[in-house]
């Protein structure tokens, strides 16, 4: 999958360009739901009592687990541009 696409602004999707990580969770949490992104990216914090508010501090604290959520977000938003089938 090419990796140039661009956001409405402008802006390289993967560049994540002042997106917020909030902004990232809860744009997944809208399109897979904690039990969808439990399934993709195996992580606790979307399985044992999840919330936005738990999983920022969880993701803010461990930099692999935050770097999984920006990739899941890049694709996803990536697919979503070039009209392709989301992750």
């Amino acid at each position: 999958m090419p990796t140039d696409a661009r956001d409405e602004s402008g802006h390289l999707i993967r560049e994540l360009h002042g997106v917020k990580l909030a902004d990232i969770l809860n744009y997944l949490v809208a399109h897979y739901g904690f039990g969808g992104l439990d399934e993709r990216l195996r992580l606790n914090c979307f399985s044992v009592n999840p919330s936005v508010k738990s999983s920022l501090t969880f993701l803010r604290r461990t930099p692999w687990a935050r770097a999984k959520v920006e990739d899941l977000y890049v694709r996803l938003r990536t697919a979503e541009v070039l009209g392709q089938r989301r992750p």
